[in-house]
């Protein structure tokens, strides 16, 4: 049964779907392993769970810098965010009721856009590290 409500707990249930996922996948899955060793992933989901809850239900957890995060991974290309995208969007639509899916995927893609617009399209960025 998909999700009628987004709260801490299915926006939990949805993030480890997601990234179980993304773990496995072909494409992005090594960049992920290549910079996140097995015994950090529960902190890694952590300070992901604790960024999508201050996007999407406004809680002020996440303190961090994604783009700054992302700006210090070699190899990164456009494919591999619309591959992330459409992963997300796959997971999402899968648990979780079509208008709430929709608000999460629109988030999702408007943050994609962001960080790609400034890591592949702002040739001043580059080299600016974390």
């Amino acid at each position: 049964m998909k999700q009628t409500e987004l709260t801490e707990a299915t926006l939990a249930a949805f993030l480890d779907a997601f990234y179980a996922r993304v773990r496995r996948d072909s494409l992005i899955g090594p960049v992920f392993a290549e910079r996140i060793p097995d015994e950090a992933w529960p902190r890694h989901l952590a300070t992901i769970r604790d960024f999508w809850s201050s996007v999407l239900l406004k809680t002020g957890r996440y303190k961090g810098n994604p783009f700054g995060r992302h700006l210090g991974i070699e190899g990164i290309a456009p494919a591999h965010f619309a591959r992330w995208l459409g992963l997300f969007e796959e997971t999402a639509r899968e648990v979780f009721e079509p208008a709430i899916a929709a608000e999460i995927v629109e988030r999702a893609h408007r943050i994609g856009d962001s960080l790609k617009a400034g890591l592949f399209f702002r040739p001043e960025m580059r080299g600016v590290r974390a």
